[in-house]
């Protein structure tokens, strides 16, 4: 009686948190932040590149950048089936990675909302919720199990693992119904109904861990910092850098950049954070240089391949 008295007082309290007013408070101090460094170091930055020297690993950096969008659509399409939907495999990835670049729209929900109508419209309004809201969720599970790797620096890093325990058929509805509570907007704009067994109903778990489904977020992460660590590897030619060390802040940056919706795609926050965690361990102009041009090339890399769902909206619009 006590613990459901307790929890009931623990939700009452998350719904009286502005999560919105935090998130950008949060995004607009990382951007400050970034931009006060960038300024203390401006005489020291050059975004001049030898493009005959250095071509080719900006080149690899955008072919990470592109796999890693594969990655993560992949990732989706067995997350769909992981709740039960068997999907066209190329329509699926294809429609994901069409609808990647409207991560960066102010909001944080329209590239939800697209593929949330898209599989309801070959599924049903619940697993079409359930398999789009939980999909940032496996991607901080994966980003924080790389992330724990830096428990060889210091033995907090264990609990980054936390995460990676709920991803599994018994506790995921645990995982959804406080996902709820920070998507209130999400119901709004998709005029959803709230009910008690709202994610239990018309949905079929397949197995008890979503293997393929995490092993494809973790590659996602991986092939991201391979890009970034090709952009830093660029500029820092005295390269003495501990790769699981950069690793470990690369993937924890990333998460809380998607953690803040308020930030499009993290933007200011993935930056703002790494910069922090890298501490002066590597160079300052150095860093600041190589998360500007990954930045750059992640997004590029993003556009490039929504660009026919862009032009197709464009056309609706006139």
């Amino acid at each position: 009686m006590s613990f459901n008295t307790n929890t009931q007082a623990y939700l009452k309290f998350l719904k009286k948190i502005n999560f919105s007013a935090l998130k950008s408070i949060f995004f607009i101090s990382s951007l400050f932040y970034f931009c006060i460094y960038f300024i203390y170091n401006f005489d020291q930055i050059s975004f001049e590149i030898n493009l005959e020297k250095n071509g080719i690993n900006l080149c690899l950096s955008f072919l990470f950048c592109v796999l890693s969008i594969f990655f993560n659509a992949f990732a989706w399409k067995y997350i769909v089936k992981w709740f039960g939907k068997e999907c066209p495999t190329n329509k699926l990835v294809s429609f994901y990675v069409l609808t990647n670049i409207l991560k960066y729209v102010p909001g944080g929900i329209w590239h939800f909302v697209e593929r949330f109508n898209y599989i309801k419209k070959i599924s049903n309004s619940k697993i079409a919720f359930c398999s789009t809201l939980i999909e940032p969720y496996f991607m901080l599970s994966g980003s924080f199990l790389l992330a724990s790797l830096g428990v060889i620096f210091k033995p907090f890093y264990v609990f980054l693992i936390l995460p990676l325990v709920f991803l599994n058929k018994k506790l995921i509805f645990l995982v959804l119904k406080r996902l709820e509570l920070l998507k209130e907007r999400a119901f709004e704009v998709l005029r959803l109904s709230k009910s008690k067994h709202q994610f239990e109903e018309r949905l079929n778990i397949v197995s008890f861990f979503p293997t393929k489904a995490f092993l494809l977020e973790i590659g996602f992460v991986l092939s991201k910092f391979i890009g970034f660590y090709i952009c830093i590897n660029t500029f820092y030619e005295n390269n003495t850098i501990n790769i699981i060390f950069l690793l470990v802040i690369f993937s924890l940056s990333w998460s809380i950049g998607l953690i803040v919706p308020a930030a499009p795609s993290g933007v200011g926050v993935f930056e703002s954070c790494l910069l922090l965690f890298a501490g002066r361990n590597i160079p300052q102009n150095i860093i600041i240089v190589g998360l500007i041009y990954f930045r750059v090339i992640s997004t590029f890399a993003d556009l490039l391949l929504s660009f026919p769902f862009i032009i197709k909206k464009m056309v609706k619009r006139i």
